[in-house]
């Protein structure tokens, strides 16, 4: 599978459980949408997904990625109810960095 190297840098930073490798896969202005909740800048980013990683413990694993449509299908498994799922990346990608992020079941 041909990813694009930021989200590569993504899933390995997320397997890593390194929130400050995963934000600065983001630009500053950035936005995650997940769980229904919006988290809006680098360093909320990386508050939530440091919070999301000492919680769930998840990890990632690509299984197909579109680059026309900007999707990545992943299996995330961890410590949460009906793991493993895969999830729906939603990424909007600028200058090499991640600008939107919305994760769908």
């Amino acid at each position: 599978m041909n990813l694009p190297n930021v989200i590569t840098d993504l899933a390995n930073a997320q397997n890593n459980f390194d929130s400050i490798a995963y934000a600065n896969c983001f630009s500053e202005s950035a936005e995650v949408f997940d769980e229904g909740k919006t988290h809006n800048g680098k360093a909320e980013i990386q508050q939530w997904i440091e919070k999301a990683n000492t919680e769930y413990k998840a990890t990632m694993k690509p299984l197909e990625y579109s680059e026309a449509d900007e999707i990545l299908k992943a299996e995330v498994s961890g410590n949460f109810p009906g793991s493993p799922i895969v999830l729906a990346y939603h990424f909007k990608l600028k200058d090499g960095l991640i600008d939107s992020l919305k994760i769908t079941g």
